[in-house]
């Protein structure tokens, strides 16, 4: 394969009105698009996804030998894709990423999201309606957080069909579910709460569960958020559980806990709580404390 000699002039779109402007350990936004390391792979692919760009074109310089070797290891990395998904804003996050790599080393990298622009308006306007109506300015933000947190449970279900079936009637995989219909699972309630943290200003991330390769579980998601300098758990899934006779359940089990403290919830009740099995090699930030 041939390697892109001279020096491209790369074409930067627009970003949207989503675009978060802060890094992470895991990943970090970049203004320069010419990789030298599988790091910067990963960079470059964050910030393309992150500034929401639908199609996005760069090069491979001849320096790094690898480079297109790389670009198809992480192409192709599925695993690493959607944790790296979970760092961006919702209405951000993709369905479908498509990598075409040239000969020359040119590398074009398409994006599918899973947001449609008319459920981002509705959603919009169903979350400031909601956030006008329980949210006031004397509130301090750990009150505000515990607001939303609860308004969201009281008013949605979990949305059990789609779990045990693969589908359903409801849109409970993203906030349209728990915003709009009433229903959820933990990918609708972990988007409709970070789009209140986005409107409140909090730094935050999803958080993808890792199963082991001999377990049965299967895949969990919830917030993490930054709170006094300190990054916190926040699982309004397991705040909201499913009960056998319909009962609706509030929980604050999961609200705002350190690590340490997800540990300690997780086993502390008779049953054993193993969806919140993460690596810390994708989620540094949220790593365990040493008491």
């Amino acid at each position: 394969m041939k390697y892109t000699l001279n020096d491209p002039k790369i074409k930067e779109p627009s970003s949207n009105n989503y675009k978060k402007n802060y890094d992470f350990l895991f990943v970090q936004n970049v203004t320069n698009f010419m990789p030298f390391s599988f790091g910067d792979l990963k960079n470059i692919y964050f910030t393309i996804v992150n500034h929401g760009w639908k199609e996005f074109t760069f090069y491979c310089p001849s320096e790094y030998i690898n480079c297109l070797d790389d670009v198809k290891k992480l192409s192709n990395d599925q695993d690493l894709l959607t944790h790296l998904n979970n760092y961006v804003h919702p209405y951000n996050s993709f369905s479908n990423v498509k990598t075409v790599i040239n000969e020359s080393g040119e590398i074009t990298v398409s994006i599918e999201y899973f947001y449609t622009e008319e459920q981002e308006d509705i959603i919009n306007k169903k979350v400031d309606e909601i956030y006008n109506s329980i949210i006031n300015d004397n509130m301090d933000l750990y009150t505000k957080i515990l607001t939303i947190h609860d308004y969201i449970i009281n008013n949605t279900k979990y949305d059990v069909t789609r779990n045990n079936e693969g589908n359903s009637i409801y849109k409970s995989y993203i906030a349209y579910g728990p915003l709009i219909e009433g229903y959820a699972t933990c990918n609708g309630y972990t988007d409709a709460m970070a789009l209140f943290l986005e409107k409140l200003n909090v730094p935050n991330f999803k958080v993808a569960m890792t199963p082991d390769e001999n377990s049965d579980t299967e895949g969990h998601v919830w917030n993490a958020v930054l709170i006094d300098n300190k990054w916190l758990h926040l699982d309004l899934t397991w705040d909201d559980p499913v009960s056998s006779d319909g009962t609706d359940y509030l929980q604050h089990k999961y609200f705002l806990i350190t690590t340490n403290q997800l540990e300690e919830a997780d086993t502390s009740g008779e049953v054993k709580v193993t969806e919140h099995q993460f690596k810390p090699t994708f989620y540094p930030e949220l790593k365990k404390q040493e008491n």
